[in-house]
């Protein structure tokens, strides 16, 4: 193993990003004991299985399993425990401020954890509360304890490499010890540590998200411009990331975002500038032109039919990115939600969608291949690029339709091929 003596580490939350971090830390040497509250989601890690689908993930637990212990046991948890990261959610309340319930329970459960020499929230939160959590700990008697928050930047479908081997690790820490203490602990991961205040690193998670968003909000406007002028926004995109200063990440046309952060971390965000008295004009029409561009999409199949009521359609890849199992404000259940509205029967198909975490009325109409949801349909929309579908014996898939109509929400396909497949063939931003 890498990297300095072992640390004893506690981790509060065994979802996506608690299970990363758990093993990830594991990897570098450091003993680990993962708590959650879910009895069947800990049952299960016992066992040997992972409840999500994430590239390496298993194998690191597998590999790591004399150094990861899985609990829903609190004193087990903290036993010995140096450092305890809280990696819980904080989902949107019904005001639009993130709820914090989760983070709250975990810091009030720590009070007697006087052996503790550091506190880290990875948890998305909204900025200032790092001062209130140092409070709380303060008058718990852990004024002795330190605090950081550590955000973090780990992309679904790629996040073992991306706690490997980062563009930075960043750490808002109360006092340098605390800022030493936890860039030790990753020592051995090939990225550069950024310490600053706590409050900053709340901010940099927030603003990094929101400024990725904007570059998808503002390709998918151009796109929409390229459509309405004959321009190519494949060609327009190629050309802009070539720039230095812009970069092609980011700079792909589709139906919008989705998943567990931009959502989510776009509106908080929103919500923090708005607590403050101030409006975030940009940060709104990127949100705006997000929801916007789902809806084009069905408007683009109501103009081609004529009518929604009555037609079958099919959707390909329901989660909200390939490479991952998470449904979480997936584009596929507001295209399912409005071809419903509009009186369409949905199909549909995806390889890794969890059928828990897909909407009872989706999960009917699921099938197992994309040939099958696309039979007899009248139309279908390219939902998730996943590599599967350009495997598609697309020619068969077209003479099998009743209508042969598809909307390439991700620019997947090749146009010419597809048209000489059979279909009337649309896309985003191409001629």
């Amino acid at each position: 193993m890498v990297g300095k003596p072992e640390r004893q580490v506690a981790v509060f939350g065994a979802g996506y990003i608690g299970l990363v971090t758990g093993a990830c830390l594991a990897e570098l040497g450091h003993q680990v004991v993962v708590r959650d509250i879910n009895p069947d989601k800990v049952a299960l890690l016992r066992s040997g299985d992972v409840p999500i689908y994430e590239p390496g993930l298993g194998d690191l637990i597998a590999r790591n399993k004399e150094r990861l212990t899985f609990t829903l046991d609190l004193d087990e948890t903290l036993d010995g425990a140096e450092v305890a990261y809280v990696c819980v959610d904080t989902p949107p309340s019904a005001s639009g401020d993130a709820d914090l319930s989760r983070l709250w329970a975990v810091v009030r459960s720590l009070e007697g954890a006087t052996h503790l020499k550091a506190v880290v929230v990875k948890s998305t939160v909204p900025v200032g509360t790092g001062a209130r959590v140092r409070s709380a700990l303060d008058a718990a008697g852990l004024a002795h304890v330190g605090y950081a928050a550590n955000p973090e930047f780990t992309a679904e479908g790629r996040a073992v490499t991306d706690f490997m081997r980062p563009d930075r690790i960043v750490i808002g820490a109360t006092d340098e010890a605390t800022a030493g203490l936890i860039a030790d602990l990753h020592d051995g991961v090939d990225g550069p540590v950024v310490v600053m205040d706590v409050r900053s690193a709340e901010m940099v998670k927030l603003a990094s998200n929101a400024l990725l968003a904007t570059k998808i909000s503002f390709i998918n406007e151009i796109a929409t411009l390229c459509e309405k002028t004959g321009a190519d926004v494949e060609e327009v995109a190629r050309a802009v990331g070539l720039d230095h200063r812009l970069g092609p990440h980011f700079l792909r046309p589709g139906i919008g975002w989705g998943g567990s952060c931009f959502p989510k971390d776009s509106e908080a965000l929103r919500q923090l500038a708005s607590n403050t008295g101030y409006h975030l004009q940009l940060l709104s029409a990127v949100i705006e032109v997000n929801n916007l561009q789902k809806r084009r999409a069905i408007q683009k199949l109501k103009d081609e039919l004529g009518t929604l009521a009555d037609t079958r359609v099919a959707l390909l890849g329901l989660t909200f990115k390939p490479g991952t199992d998470d449904m979480r404000e997936a584009t596929s259940t507001v295209l399912a939600s409005r071809l419903l509205a509009e009186g369409a029967e949905v199909r549909c198909w995806d390889p890794m969608a969890r059928p828990g975490e897909v909407e009872p009325w989706l999960s009917t109409s699921r099938h197992a291949t994309p040939e099958e949801a696309m039979r007899d349909a009248d139309a279908v929309i390219v939902v998730t690029e996943w590599p599967q579908l350009t495997q598609v014996d697309w020619a068969a898939a077209a003479s099998a339709m009743r209508r042969p109509v598809l909307f390439d929400g991700r620019n997947l396909l090749d146009p010419a091929r597809m048209r000489a497949a059979g279909f009337t063939y649309m896309s985003v931003g191409r001629p």
